[in-house]
């Protein structure tokens, strides 16, 4: 495979709602999927690096997870019309004129 963009990312998805989930969910159906598969990685990373421990047979594959956020947060970014490239580089640059200095004087991250 190759690397994808955003916009390649938010298009495969849409032409996989439009081809073979039929259509897209609810905006408020999206976000109970979204908070859903972000409990999924918080179960997984609750057993793999805090104190739980995995059950018998429990799915415990963190990118599988990571990758359905990914895919519900590009579902809902596609029918808000949300361009998630320009969303995403103007994020970038408010986090970076905020941040400047805030986190290199942070003595709890020295």
């Amino acid at each position: 495979m190759h690397p994808i963009t955003l916009n390649e990312l938010q298009q495969t998805v849409d032409d996989w709602i439009k081809t073979i989930g039929v259509r897209y969910f609810s905006e408020l159906t999206n976000l109970a999927q979204l908070v859903e598969e972000v409990g999924e990685v918080s179960r997984i990373m609750s057993r793999r690096y805090g104190d739980q421990s995995f059950k018998a047979g429990e799915d415990n594959e963190l990118g599988d997870e990571l990758a359905d956020v990914l895919f519900v947060l590009v579902c809902i970014a596609n029918q808000t019309g949300i361009d998630l490239n320009e969303a995403m580089l103007a994020n970038l640059e408010k986090k970076t004129a905020r941040d400047a200095t805030r986190h290199r004087n942070n003595p709890k991250l020295t």
